[in-house]
């Protein structure tokens, strides 16, 4: 059974989960591993001893977006007219 996920890694995240996130392409839902290894076991009861290979293939890598820096040149303007008092 071949299953493709979407592996996100963000070292830098705010909350341990959200550091290494694995999703369905399609549902973008968290895989069930354990439920997954159940439907390949089958549906009878009891309990077994398994052997779980994962091969990993890079397919694709998407580059994070880096935030856009803008530079902003403003004119000196020189400011040298006098103030006028008003009465």
């Amino acid at each position: 059974m071949i299953k493709h996920y979407i592996l996100n890694l963000n070292p830098t995240a705010k909350h341990e989960w959200d550091r290494c996130i694995l999703r369905d392409p399609l549902t973008a839902k968290r895989p069930d591993i354990a439920k997954l290894i159940a439907e390949a076991v089958g549906a009878d009861t009891g309990s077994y001893l398994v052997s779980v290979n994962i091969e990993v293939q890079v397919l694709e890598q998407a580059a994070v977006p880096q935030a856009e820096q803008l530079s902003l040149s403003f004119p000196e303007v020189a400011v040298s007219s006098p103030l006028r008092e008003v009465a």
